[in-house]
């Protein structure tokens, strides 16, 4: 068995290792799914390492870089295990394999997220130095649940759509820094799938949101402090719905530290479906 880089491995036998891996999971990834996925997650193969059977992939891991509030950052968009390889620490020793070619390109940091309950994992991440950064909420309902008139209480507010440059010019208006999946770095590398929504008094941003109407999820919603609870954010969730062509709307990754999200969702019917660790490795960078 060798532990290599996947520079130069074909989609298809990535693709076919990650089905393998997680085909005892309850959600599926198709092929399309997953190009998106490393698409907007940063996926960069030569920075990405998988443990090979032969020709096969039997363990990987699928990272991603950029910055992470103002820090050159590994992600690590997906760590998998086929079920006929798995209690060999193979996860671990690709971690261990990894870490020298990352502190080579100057990464400072390496993030990732766990379900919280997947204790196993959680161990293998604590062994290898990571430690939690901050706890999520996994928000999930089905369209027709939700609970979601509109109480505007003004008549001034519009709403129209707007494009990434115009949102990534304005300053972030949410109560915590989103996750690595939901910063604009990653919605921008394939802005295409989202639609942006903004709700105006005049011609000033007083709130928006970001989401993908085939998967539902919304990554970003937001209402500048002095326009809350004036009905800014019901009406974007409203849109949002109509809008949405999956049977479920999700809201992924928010900071259970950030009580005005959870108190919303939880008053629109949108129950927590689970919870994630942010875990954080610091990297050493060579001064050479």
């Amino acid at each position: 068995m060798e532990i290599k880089s996947l520079a130069g491995v074909g989609f298809d036998v990535i693709f076919k290792a990650f089905a393998q891996a997680f085909a005892d999971y309850e959600m599926q990834v198709d092929r399309t799914q997953l190009q998106v996925m490393l698409k907007r997650r940063g996926f960069l193969p030569e920075l990405s390492f998988a443990a090979f059977e032969g020709d096969d992939i039997v363990a990987f891991t699928l990272n991603g870089v950029g910055l992470f509030n103002g820090v050159l950052t590994a992600y690590d968009t997906g760590t998998g295990t086929v079920k006929a390889y798995r209690k060999q620490g193979l996860a671990t020793q690709i971690f261990q394999y990894s870490v020298p070619y990352l502190r080579e390109r100057h990464i400072q940091q390496y993030l990732l997220e766990v379900l919280q309950h997947n204790t196993k994992a959680v161990s293998i991440y604590t062994n290898q130095d990571f430690e939690v950064s901050r706890e999520f909420n996994y928000f999930m309902q089905r369209n027709d649940a939700v609970l979601c008139e509109s109480k505007q209480t003004e008549n001034f507010y519009s709403i129209s759509p707007m494009d990434v440059e115009a949102l990534a010019a304005i300053p972030y208006l949410g109560d915590f820094h989103p996750s690595w999946q939901n910063s604009m770095e990653s919605i921008a590398r394939t802005a295409s799938d989202f639609t942006f929504l903004g709700v105006f008094v005049g011609t000033g941003l007083v709130g928006y949101c970001v989401f993908d109407p085939i998967s539902g999820d919304v990554t970003q919603i937001a209402v500048d402090q002095p326009y809350r609870r004036k009905g800014i954010a019901s009406l974007l969730l409203a849109e949002m719905l109509r809008l949405n062509k999956s049977e479920n709307i999700k809201v992924l990754n928010t900071a259970i530290s950030c009580e005005s999200i959870t108190a919303f969702l939880q008053a629109k019917n949108i129950p927590v479906k689970g919870q994630q660790f942010e875990m954080i490795k610091k990297i050493a960078v060579s001064s050479e």
